[in-house]
């Protein structure tokens, strides 16, 4: 191209150089006559004017080829390939958590220090024809192979999407953060009591240029904490949660404060051999608490009839200081034998972080730019956390539905930890968490102080 454009400015400089530079002996032995100099004029005109021509074809052609080449990147936020219109993308993403998890002292020495891949996680997200979502996530994580998420979206207008598939249901804020942007390497206690993962259809999006999100939908209805991949009874759950940022569209420091509600319903009733109830864990992921269950209609305490979820929850961010807070009850009528009875359990939590080294902090996580270079005397970025917890279970459940000797009936939780963010893809994390009991010992006694000093080395990209 560059060498059509030298010829193109060769043949205007011969041209100007013949039409104004006048040559004493060509005026008097070679002077044209006027007939003449008009048609070699005429001829550079058009010749000038087919290699604009050319030119504009060229620029044409270049044009064409650009919006039908695929552009292909790979960086810190992953890997990415789309049409040259935007119109279909296949990004490719993950994560992987490498953990220890050593306990102190107890009585029973019951509890293993361990190494483990807490999360294994490859995700495939894209783009189809403009208006189609799609999302894949696995996790191979503690040896075995789940599918996460696997979900469509469509959305034909930016204030409403319509999802179908295996997604996380909408009502724990801790629950609904990804995995990689946890401010501890587990979520709370409150966790313990909303879906994790569910089956369904939700109409969800965001108004107000981000200041309202909301998400409804019908979904099959899991225990609490718990994913499933069939549903084995008729019953459904509907799910709802409303989240406001009533400052978001401001540049004041209330910005990044929100509040919310989130509220599911349904009717679940189950059998000896699938009971539909769940168990609680602590924060070192030990079971704590569970209903009665000896595979005899006698023994075993099942779902019988209305499961209801109610979780207010709120969040406020200012520069490098985050708080996060919610407050679950969950109440299902259950049944044994011949005993039926409602009942609610609760947990809430506070959490609260500071990033030292001044980064802006998010719901989705910290802002980082500086990277691990001690060369440049660059360490990175680092947080501190704190977070206080509870989990109470209704005290109508023991002696009858669950057993005191095995079973706790309140933990409270306190835990700190620090998170050193070497770059945006690599973080390790230490924390330490103690628990106490109410109840879950033989005799009526107290189970044993939970204390669990906990790391994690995380590639995310």
């Amino acid at each position: 191209m560059e060498n059509k454009m030298v010829r193109i400015v060769r043949h205007l400089c011969m041209a100007g150089l013949i039409y104004f530079i006048p040559t004493p002996a060509l005026t008097q032995s070679m002077t044209p006559s006027d007939s003449l100099l008009q048609q070699r004029l005429e001829e550079i005109d058009q010749k000038e004017r087919i290699l604009e021509r050319k030119w504009e074809l060229a620029q044409e052609d270049a044009t064409a080829k650009s919006k039908q080449t695929a552009v292909a990147a790979a960086g810190k936020d992953g890997f990415n390939l789309k049409s040259a219109d935007g119109n279909f993308q296949l990004k490719l993403r993950g994560y992987i958590q490498s953990d220890a998890r050593f306990f102190g002292a107890d009585d029973q020495d019951s509890y293993p220090n361990t190494f483990l891949m807490r999360r294994i996680r490859p995700i495939f997200e894209g783009t189809l024809d403009k208006h189609f979502d799609f999302y894949l996530m696995m996790d191979f994580g503690g040896g075995s192979a789940t599918v996460q998420d696997a979900y469509i979206d469509f959305h034909y207008v930016p204030q409403m999407r319509l999802r179908f598939g295996k997604m996380k249901g909408p009502i724990g804020i801790e629950r609904l953060q990804s995995g990689a942007n946890l401010l501890f390497m587990e979520r709370s206690l409150p966790t313990n009591l909303v879906p994790n993962r569910d089956l369904g259809i939700q109409l969800h999006g965001e108004l107000a240029q981000g200041a309202i999100t909301y998400a409804v939908g019908l979904f099959n209805g899991v225990v609490d904490g718990a994913s499933a991949d069939t549903d084995v009874e008729d019953g459904k759950d509907i799910m709802a949660r409303l989240f406001l940022l009533p400052f978001k569209n401001n540049d004041g420091w209330l910005q990044n404060f929100g509040f919310g509600l989130a509220r599911s319903s349904g009717i679940q009733n189950g059998t000896v051999s699938a009971p539909a109830l769940t168990s609680y864990k602590t924060p070192a992921q030990l079971t704590a608490f569970r209903y009665r269950s000896d595979g005899t209609a006698a023994g075993t305490v099942i779902a019988n009839g209305k499961r209801t979820r109610m979780s207010p929850q709120a969040y406020f961010y200012n520069g490098p200081f985050g708080i996060l807070a919610e407050y679950v009850i969950s109440e299902q009528v259950v049944k044994l034998d011949a005993a039926n009875r409602k009942l609610g359990n609760s947990s809430w939590q506070v959490a609260a972080s500071y990033m030292l080294t001044g980064q802006k902090l998010t719901f989705k996580g910290a802002a980082l730019s500086n990277s691990f270079n001690p060369k440049e005397n660059s360490w990175g970025a680092f947080e501190l956390a704190a977070r206080l917890s509870n989990l109470s279970v209704d005290e109508n459940s023991f002696p009858l539905f669950a057993d005191n000797a095995k079973s706790i009936q309140e933990i409270n939780s306190i835990g700190v930890g620090i998170n050193w963010y070497l770059n945006k893809n690599i973080k390790f994390s230490l924390n330490y968490e103690q628990s106490t009991f109410d109840r879950g010992a033989a005799k009526e006694a107290d189970r044993v102080q939970e204390k669990v000093i906990s790391s994690r080395l995380q590639l995310s990209y």
